[in-house]
């Protein structure tokens, strides 16, 4: 059951074929205890009957600004007020673009450009227009303005053709507004620096030193601070990631130094610090201005150590302020990590190995111990990174009143 009892849904219907799983997920919806009221475009209902939605919600489905035969005005504030959620399922490519343009030409978009709840859209159209450069453009503006994206599965197309546009199932969406609503915990710091991805140490200008950091871990991280209300400074070394909260302050560096220059320059003006990113322990003595061409002989490379980032920080640090670190390890996994812990001065660290299938670089799940400076030790087992953010946070909420004490 999932927790909905309650709850105000709007659901906005525009005309994709995938309409015909709205009225499944209006099912689920009220099944599962919510209060819902649908919304659908003119075009809509050329794919599915007002009828059968009226009869799915126990409401009747309103369509237009007001009633032709009496005059009565549906009024769109009234809506946006009494919802807590509004769920755009189907949303095509034309509704998206009017999202983010700000258009109010029907009632469904009048009432969404009006709303105060959390907005979320399933979008549902055709490879090549899921694909397409405004599209995308039009996905990021709404995502930077905190609209939900359920972004669209892969599959057999009504065009006939496979790829990336079929609207997710109701049970994901169905889940999603679930998530959405739960309420949010709060935390009693308010402004966190955390580092995410790896560096990239170069040794020509074509060719460079790094690891296998996706920077998933570390962006997960920064999203649920910024769920819960913090202000996030997120340094981060290269990702193909994009943070989605408005709350999100991203700093984008490459290598070592850069890194370490920016999170000393952030750090005193947080509460604290995670330290998520994969740092190169080691960075080219002399980069080569021109490409290194290749001939038979051997390449030797002459590395130094970069600077200690988590060691700097453990020796700059307040005393009212917290600092997290990681270490992803491959053998005496938990000696190393406690170790880490002691000499870089850290509140706890969060252990991975490569040794547990699942977790460390690229993956969606993760496998995490926490040791603390207490000597408590936890562990947790494999799930998705959201999940194991959320746990890091928890943890950090629970020991923050022994550090600012």
């Amino acid at each position: 059951m999932l927790e909905l009892n309650g709850k105000h849904i709007i659901v906005g219907v525009t005309a994709g074929i995938a309409a015909y799983k709205t009225a499944t997920l209006v099912r689920m919806l009220v099944k599962n205890g919510a209060d819902v009221r649908v919304l659908m475009t003119p075009a809509s209902k050329h794919l599915i009957t007002p009828l059968t939605m009226a009869t799915l919600s126990k409401h009747p489905v309103l369509t237009e600004f007001y009633n032709p035969e009496n005059g009565e005005w549906n009024n769109h504030v009234r809506m946006s007020l009494w919802a807590d959620l509004f769920i755009i399922a189907p949303a095509t490519a034309n509704t998206l673009a009017k999202m983010a343009a700000g258009i109010a030409d029907n009632l469904l978009l009048t009432v969404c450009l009006s709303a105060r709840c959390p907005v979320m859209a399933a979008p549902a159209m055709d490879a090549d227009m899921w694909q397409h450069p405004a599209t995308q453009e039009n996905i990021q503006t709404l995502r930077k303005r905190g609209v939900y994206i359920i972004d669209p599965a892969c599959g057999e197309l009504a065009s006939g053709l496979d790829g990336q546009g079929r609207m997710e199932e109701p049970e994901r969406i169905a889940e999603a507004a679930a998530q959405c609503l739960r309420k949010k915990k709060t935390v009693s710091f308010k402004r966190v620096l955390v580092t995410a991805g790896p560096t990239h140490e170069t040794i020509d200008p074509v060719r460079f030193i790094g690891n296998h950091s996706s920077g998933k871990m570390g962006y997960a991280l920064a999203e649920a601070l910024a769920q819960r209300g913090v202000q996030v400074i997120l340094v981060s070394g290269p990702t193909g990631l994009t943070p989605l909260h408005a709350g999100i302050e991203r700093v984008c560096v490459t290598n070592a130094h850069e890194m370490y220059e920016a999170t000393m320059h952030y750090f005193s003006e947080t509460d604290g610090a995670i330290l998520c990113a994969a740092v190169a322990d080691y960075t080219p003595v002399a980069p080569a201005a021109k490409k290194i061409k290749r001939t038979a002989a051997p390449l030797v490379l002459e590395l130094r150590p970069t600077i200690d980032i988590a060691a700097a920080l453990g020796q700059q640090r307040r005393d009212d302020q917290f600092l997290v670190g990681f270490a992803l390890e491959t053998d005496n996994e938990r000696a190393n990590a406690q170790k880490k812990l002691q000499t870089k001065k850290m509140d706890f660290i969060v252990l991975n190995s490569l040794n547990d299938e699942g977790a460390g670089f690229g993956t969606d799940t993760n496998k995490i111990t926490i040791l603390d400076s207490r000597g408590g030790l936890y562990e947790y087992p494999l799930q998705n990174k959201q999940s194991i953010a959320e746990i890091i946070i928890d943890t950090l909420e629970k020991n923050i009143t022994r550090i600012k004490s």
